[in-house]
């Protein structure tokens, strides 16, 4: 098997400070902090950027184009992906993978998303929505689906069905995820919760509750790929990419579940965890167990207990044990989305979980800082994860 292992490293982070904006503003402004925080985060000039990948592009994020312009930037290698989160890890990958080929020297990695903006998923006007399976998650109405949270929600009561879970067990998630954004100035969400508060609250798609659904809260990230030798160089220790395993697609995959399942057309006969779902820790050369902390994208509450099982955290159906107690919580067995997530922190599409990981492996996270943190997995219901390492 070929490997990517420590061919590429992350030099530089920069974020805005995440809040709610107008749908007036245009999603280069949080983006134009962010830029400026990475270059000097990696203590690189502008100049020096000769790669950028965007993830989400126009109406609610920004195009490659755009941010090439708008920056004054002299690229030589650029892609962008769909409008998805989903693609995070991909676009990270691919980074790696254009630095080690000499394709780029420095790759600036670009997430930017204004929630107001005309034509976010399962609106009209977001063009994806119109391919004829209906939306990205079975959103078109004329399948059944009218906001992408019904994907989630028929996974999740499949799962409550099949293993005798209920949305108490799925509350304790959620507040442990909030008890970690109580430790992260960034997070906006500052108040804790409780799970009789999450029972207590309205239901979006039953089975799920308010609090089981992400912040529509948006912001700027970026990160800084480059190869281990100009790395060396940088203000900080470089953080290395160790493993890479790219997202899934087929009929064994399904909007809010892990495969087996049994959504959408999956075979629920299908191994979990599959043997090629655990590639990602033989790239790396470490063991699950080696595994400090593990991040993943927490879209909805029951994302956390499908990708679990699907990395074989857990066996099939004990996930919702797992969870309880708060043991992915702070200074639990296995801390989940240290910064709080998409649930409570902000909704980057996961690159704010990817600054999470290299902030968490420098030691700079204050209150929240895991002790001895060396090894961090990203990985989602889809397969797809990354094991980066300091």
């Amino acid at each position: 098997m070929g490997t990517m292992r420590d061919r590429a490293a992350i030099i530089g982070v920069g974020n805005n400070q995440y809040g709610k904006m107008t749908a007036a503003v245009s999603p280069l402004v949080p983006l134009a902090a962010a830029f400026k925080n990475a270059l000097a985060d990696a203590g690189i000039q502008r100049d020096e950027v000769d790669g950028i990948l965007v993830n989400i592009g126009t109406p609610f994020g920004v195009d490659y184009d755009q941010v090439s312009e708008a920056f004054g930037l002299d690229i030589r290698f650029s892609d962008q992906t769909w409008t998805h989160g989903r693609q995070m890890s991909g676009v990270l990958a691919h980074a790696a993978m254009a630095v080690d080929a000499g394709l780029a020297n420095y790759v600036a990695c670009v997430c930017s998303i204004n929630w107001a903006r005309a034509g976010t998923v399962g609106d009209h006007g977001q063009f994806q929505d119109d391919r004829e399976i209906g939306g990205a998650h079975f959103e078109h109405p004329y399948y059944g689906m009218t906001s992408p949270g019904g994907a989630w929600a028929m996974a999740a009561r499949k799962y409550f069905d099949r293993y005798g879970a209920t949305s108490a067990d799925l509350a304790e998630v959620c507040v442990s995820i909030r008890e970690h954004a109580l430790r992260n100035p960034l997070a906006v969400m500052k108040k804790p919760l409780t799970v009789a508060e999450h029972q207590a609250s309205r239901y979006v798609c039953e089975p799920l509750h308010l609090y089981d659904y992400c912040q529509t809260i948006g912001g700027a990230c970026v990160v800084i790929v480059t190869t281990p030798e100009r790395a060396r160089n940088g203000p900080h220790k470089p953080i290395y990419i160790a493993g890479h395993q790219g997202m899934c697609a087929g009929r064994a995959e399904a909007t809010g579940a892990r495969p087996g399942l049994g959504i959408h057309q999956q075979d629920e006969s299908y191994p979990v965890p599959r043997e090629r779902d655990l590639l990602v820790y033989k790239m790396a050369g470490v063991e699950r167990s080696d595994i400090d902390a593990f991040y993943t994208y927490d879209a909805m509450s029951s994302i956390v207990w499908m990708a679990l099982e699907r990395f074989g955290f857990c066996k099939p159906g004990e996930a919702w044990q797992f969870t309880k107690g708060g043991r992915i919580g702070p200074g639990g067995e296995l801390p989940v989305n240290t910064h709080g997530g998409l649930l409570s922190e902000a909704h980057v599409s996961g690159w704010n979980h990817i600054i999470e990981m290299v902030r968490q492996l420098r030691g700079e996270c204050g209150e929240r800082q895991l002790p001895n943190a060396e090894l961090l997995q990203w990985g989602t219901n889809r397969g797809d994860s990354l094991i980066l390492r300091n």
